[in-house]
């Protein structure tokens, strides 16, 4: 809500498939070649080049689909959508208008503990432009295109306009993200442009039913920067209706720097496209028996996944839901439990530390991390062995994410074993006993806050090396007898 007035907002999704080749043509799909190295006559639309559609990207779109609760429709067409831009090498890009793979779905999202559908009006297969680069160089009069990407294989989700916030928006967008890596239809890698928004944006009257002029934000870099956008945008047209001005529909860009949105063009409708059927290339007719295979080889979804962390690992519904909430995190968190059977343990120490860390850089997802999961098993193994205290393994962990080794190779090397010789432990707890008789008759009289002080010197004194189970019993027989 910005004062009288309500936020709308729609999303459109960009999400490359994970194929290996390209939607038309048997052209490599992978990132990060040389620039031009990944092209041929069909991609780079030469005359004469036919396109064949791909039956891995159709199937990994239809799967999304139906992951998504969408309706499939039983025939679906290609068609040619005409515009001219440097990294579109035929001047059309071949996607789907009139008769879309998918409509009538929904996402179900939760913001606060509340769950919302989002309506998903219609999900389509097409293909991916090239990429124009600019260089920085001041004074450069140039630009370069790779078209390696041209003709990589995309579904484009487009949501109804039921997003009332940039919470609601971003809870949605991390929903998105997580279903279809679970599915294994997309990385989502957006740092490699495998996973991009655009929102549409428009502010109505408070309690109205009636949408306003949208605007649509292309050029999103990150889920993060979409908030943002949209709390900015609802802003800027709702200061313009509340001066007495309107707002015109039409394509604005993010400007980083400066944190506002400009102008880019005109909003376009459908016409300025000139869509028609593509003559190169047939109606797809999809049947039951297609349709239940692409059903029956569906990875497990998210919800099933926490529910059966709950139900098998036994952890709480918030540790569940926080770890089921990335693919790739929830892999890792089970490839540790499969070392080290701790189930709780290990999630505590991956919500805390694991998670502490991949929050506060943006750069690192789990995937990059630097201690495998297998050795945050059995560092968690060391601790229930009794070999390290739950403090020393935290010195551990630093020394592993510094690329130290592995935790028992840093044990050993650093000489962090924790000391269980009760004779040890014992002459050093007389002698706390005898430097603190305070804190010693304190808790002889039954103030139990003095067993922590107590405790705490015996550990300092012994570098932390100390069994503390050890410890608080030498402690209570010799203060109070037992």
């Amino acid at each position: 809500m910005t004062g009288p007035y309500e936020t709308v907002v729609g999303m459109e999704v960009h999400v490359e498939l994970a194929t290996r080749t390209k939607v038309w043509c048997g052209c490599s799909t992978r990132f990060g070649q040389p620039p031009n190295s990944q092209v041929c006559p069909v991609c780079l639309g030469l005359p004469g080049a036919l396109p064949v559609l791909n039956r891995r990207a159709l199937e990994l779109a239809m799967r999304a689909a139906l992951a998504l609760n969408c309706r499939l429709a039983r025939r679906t067409e290609f068609e040619r959508k005409n515009y001219y831009y440097p990294d579109l090498p035929k001047n059309y890009q071949i996607s789907q208008l009139r008769k879309h793979l998918a409509t009538d779905g929904w996402l179900e999202i939760e913001l606060n503990g509340r769950p919302k559908r989002v309506g998903i009006e219609n999900l389509h297969l097409e293909e991916d432009a090239g990429k124009n680069i600019h260089p920085e160089t001041p004074g450069a009069a140039y630009s370069l295109v790779d078209l390696n990407r041209a003709g990589t294989p995309l579904i484009e989700i487009v949501t109804r306009p039921d997003l009332r916030s940039s919470e609601e928006a971003l809870a949605f967008m991390n929903g998105l993200k997580s279903l279809l890596q679970y599915i294994e239809v997309s990385d989502c890698n957006m740092h490699e442009g495998r996973l991009r928004f655009e929102a549409n944006v428009s502010v109505r009257p408070a309690g109205s039913d009636r949408l306003g002029t949208k605007v649509e934000i292309k050029n999103l870099a990150s889920t993060k920067i979409v908030a943002r956008c949209i709390d900015h945008e609802a802003i800027r047209q709702a200061d313009a209706l509340a001066s007495g001005g309107q707002v015109v529909q039409e394509t604005r860009l993010w400007d980083e720097a400066r944190n506002v949105t400009v102008a880019m063009r005109s909003k376009e409708e459908a016409q300025d496209y000139r869509y028609f059927p593509d003559p190169d290339l047939v109606e797809v007719v999809l049947d039951d028996a297609w349709i239940e295979r692409v059903r029956a080889e569906m990875p497990e979804l998210p919800l099933a996944r926490r529910r059966r962390f709950i139900e098998h690992y036994g952890l709480p519904e918030y540790d569940a839901h926080v770890i089921t909430a990335d693919k790739a995190l929830a892999d890792y968190y089970e490839t540790a439990v499969a070392e080290h059977g701790n189930a709780k343990a290990i999630a505590n120490w991956i919500m805390t530390e694991v998670l502490g860390i991949l929050n506060r850089e943006e750069e690192i997802d789990v995937a990059a991390f630097p201690i495998s999961p297998s050795g945050l098993g059995r560092l968690v193994r060391l601790i229930d062995a009794g070999t390290i205290s739950g403090k020393i393994a935290k010195t551990v962990f630093r020394r592993m994410l510094a690329g130290e080794g592995d935790p028992e190779v840093i044990v050993r090397a650093q000489g962090l074993a924790q000391i269980t010789d009760a004779g040890q432990i014992e002459a050093v707890v007389d002698a706390v006993l005898r430097e603190h008789p305070g804190p010693a008759e304190d808790y002889r009289q039954g103030k139990e806050r003095a067993l922590g002080f107590l405790v705490g010197q015996v550990m300092k004194a012994m570098q932390g090396k100390a069994n503390p189970q050890t410890v608080n019993e030498l402690i209570r027989q010799k203060t109070r007898g037992g």
